[in-house]
């Protein structure tokens, strides 16, 4: 099958997402390899596979928002893409929340609530779909997204530079993202429940 230009955009992005899952996921000391750190402001230690990953995260971010605006704009929107496009975006922002809570970046709760969220919205999609209403992402839900990015963004870079005013603005914004994900998953049940309780 020939891919069109926004598909090939999600399959890249998922490309990266496994080489950033790798980078921070593997367990190099039992290869006897230990990544670069450093010091920065006497007070931060960064280790360079999380500066890599930072980089590869905002590029595989960026695609995210290009792919469904090429696809949009010049009517390439396919099955294919809707489909991949959903599962490229959970794979990057939910593999990444793990492999933080695994390495103690961030509270282990966050990424259970954004699964479970996640799993309870793609079922509302899927009854709703069932009868002929199709679900677009909420105004909250974009937000949730946006501000999941840039909090993971600032846990890969060490939370520099608030980090030297004492600020944790990296759990700020991933605990932000959270209550929106949240309030989004509730606003989808709100929007939808009367072809919920058809279903019961």
């Amino acid at each position: 099958m020939k891919m069109n230009l926004p598909n090939k955009l999600t399959m890249f992005r998922i490309f990266l997402t496994i080489i950033v899952l790798i980078l921070l996921g593997i367990n190099w000391s039992q290869f006897n390899f230990e990544w670069p750190t450093y010091l920065v402001g006497g007070k931060v230690v960064l280790k360079l596979n999380y500066l890599i990953s930072a980089v590869i995260f905002v590029i595989a971010s960026i695609t995210d928002f290009l792919d469904g605006r090429i696809a949009r704009k010049y009517n390439l929107v396919t099955d294919f893409g809707k489909v991949m496009d959903a599962i490229a975006d959970k794979i990057l922002i939910n593999g990444i929340l793990i492999i933080l809570a695994y390495n103690h970046n961030i509270s282990i709760i966050v990424p259970v609530i954004i699964i479970i969220r996640d799993i309870c919205v793609d079922a509302i999609k899927m009854v709703s779909g069932n009868h002929g209403k199709v679900v677009a992402a909420s105004i909250a839900g974009k937000i949730k997204t946006a501000t999941m990015m840039i909090g993971i963004v600032f846990v890969l870079i060490g939370n520099i530079p608030m980090e030297f005013f004492n600020i944790s603005l990296d759990q700020l914004l991933i605990l932000l993202a959270t209550c929106f994900s949240i309030y989004s998953g509730i606003e989808y049940f709100i929007n939808n429940k009367e072809y919920l309780l058809k279903e019961m």
